[in-house]
């Protein structure tokens, strides 16, 4: 996991155009639901749009999730995810993109085989969707295996 890209002018609002604290805004707001960080730091390149990551993840999940939780916001179009430790992934996930009129239903239907089977999304997503009926176009998410 090193650099990924997200679209920068969709996603949630942490943080304003020119903000000095930018970076403890986006710290702030990844902490707020820790995935399993310790020792947190966060930088950011107004400029480039980037987000760098550093710290101990108990889990690659939690180092997946962070990644997620950075760059689905407002303003974030790079997250460099390369100073993140975490242990080797216990099993393979798929990233996608959500498109306008998705739900967490269909894309369940779509990638587990079952609509009913959206609980299982929202639960490796729980920390990047704080409300499963709140999902918006180019938030980018995992798709368990």
């Amino acid at each position: 996991m090193g650099l990924f890209d997200f679209a920068a002018d969709i996603g949630k609002k942490v943080f304003g155009i020119g903000d000095a604290n930018a970076a403890d805004d986006i710290k702030a707001h990844i902490e707020k639901n820790n995935p399993g960080i310790s020792n947190l730091k966060v930088g950011y390149d107004e400029d480039n749009e980037l987000v760098t990551l550093d710290g101990e993840c108990e889990t690659c999940a939690a180092k997946e999730k962070a990644v997620l939780m950075a760059g689905n916001m407002k303003g974030v179009s790079h997250v460099a995810a390369m100073g993140l430790s975490a242990p080797e992934p216990e099993s393979e996930v798929e990233y996608y993109v959500i498109e306008k009129g998705d739900t967490l239903w269909a894309i369940a239907s779509k990638f587990l085989g079952n609509g009913s089977k959206y609980p299982e999304i929202f639960e490796a997503n729980r920390e990047v969707i704080e409300d499963p009926d709140l999902i918006f176009p180019g938030q980018k998410i995992r798709i368990p295996k």
